[in-house]
């Protein structure tokens, strides 16, 4: 199979180099012209994915027309930030290719709050003859990369989009699994970065354990009533994209978005936090549009609420936790 993977961040080159690990031919592209070319002379992506080693069959390109060229009628793998899928989701209509089409990034877009199968139904329509879908759970790029162990979900309406990603990327390393639920697996990988940055603000002050957790279950059923609510799936939020993909973004080091948590009980403002993570940290792009969307559905998150007042600097961390105690008792259900 022939493979085209759209972004050469720390995500997309370790999906690239996977998937040539399963015998495929792969073309990574670059939007940056000295950036890939210093990965094709290195043989390392140093910026986003230091001392991981690129295999031989791997091409790289920065001329997005070549890209575009290769991918008619082979696997797409679009690994930028949510804020490009819709501007690469529209080229790629405009080429025409008959083509299938799989996004890995997680997140509501700013602005006009959609999620990924939203902007492809609205982008992409029933016309394009683009195959599409997602691919989502818990992944650090590094692992990936190095072949550790690692289990994903691929999420579509079309079975044919779920046949294809698996025989591209199921394998001794890396297990696939199936679902149709996109809106529950689009939710849970969005959310749960919003969700790390609570857990990381109040591991920063030294919360403990027992904080840790509940914060963690009861985000994780935020997570569960905003995702049915938009139509999606309980179960789904059980799964990888859901709970396993908190799990690991809430507790795992090299998860941006709990450092974002931790740096913010630090007591720095998040243009430093910003500046010193120097990469995207999609749970703070999302959680203002998380909250709004939540609100319109008239679903509670309090959680989310809180990540949404401390990143405006409306909260401390301390205050957040205090708000959330010192809400009225319930029902768990």
């Amino acid at each position: 199979m022939k493979i085209v993977v759209l972004g050469a961040g720390a995500w997309g080159t370790a999906i690239a180099v996977a998937a040539v690990g399963r015998g495929h031919s792969v073309l990574l592209w670059s939007r940056r012209a000295e950036h890939a070319a210093r990965i094709a002379q290195e043989r390392s992506n140093s910026q986003h994915l230091p001392g991981i080693a690129l295999p031989p069959g791997l091409m790289v390109t920065a001329d997005r027309d070549q890209a575009l060229a290769a991918a008619v009628g082979q696997l797409v793998m679009l690994a930028m930030p949510m804020s490009g899928l819709r501007g690469m989701l529209a080229a790629l209509s405009e080429a025409r290719p008959s083509t299938t089409a799989l996004w890995l990034c997680k997140g509501f877009e700013s602005g006009s709050g959609a999620l990924g199968h939203e902007i492809a139904s609205e982008v992409l329509g029933g016309h394009s003859g683009i195959g599409w879908g997602v691919l989502s759970g818990p992944s650090f790029a590094q692992e990936v990369a190095l072949g550790q162990p690692t289990a994903l979900v691929a999420a579509s309406p079309d079975p044919v989009v779920l046949d294809q990603a698996v025989r591209a990327l199921h394998g001794p390393a890396l297990r696939i699994y199936k679902t149709d639920d996109v809106t529950g697996v689009e939710v849970g990988g969005a959310v749960k970065n919003v969700i790390a940055i609570a857990v990381g603000a109040l591991d920063g002050i030294g919360g403990g354990l027992n904080a840790r957790a509940a914060l963690v279950t009861r985000g994780l059923a935020e997570i569960t009533r905003l995702a049915v609510a938009m139509g999606g799936r309980p179960q789904t939020c059980m799964g990888l994209s859901g709970l396993g993909d908190l799990v690991l973004t809430t507790t795992g080091d090299l998860s941006r978005n709990r450092q974002v948590g931790l740096l913010l009980a630090q007591g720095l403002a998040l243009p430093e936090v910003l500046a010193r993570l120097g990469h995207v940290a999609e749970g703070v792009l999302s959680a203002p549009t998380v909250l709004a969307r939540a609100t319109a559905l008239g679903v509670e998150m309090p959680i989310v609420a809180a990540v949404v007042d401390l990143l405006a600097g409306r909260l401390t961390v301390e205050a957040a936790v205090r708000r959330l105690m010192e809400r009225e008792a319930r029902d768990e259900g």
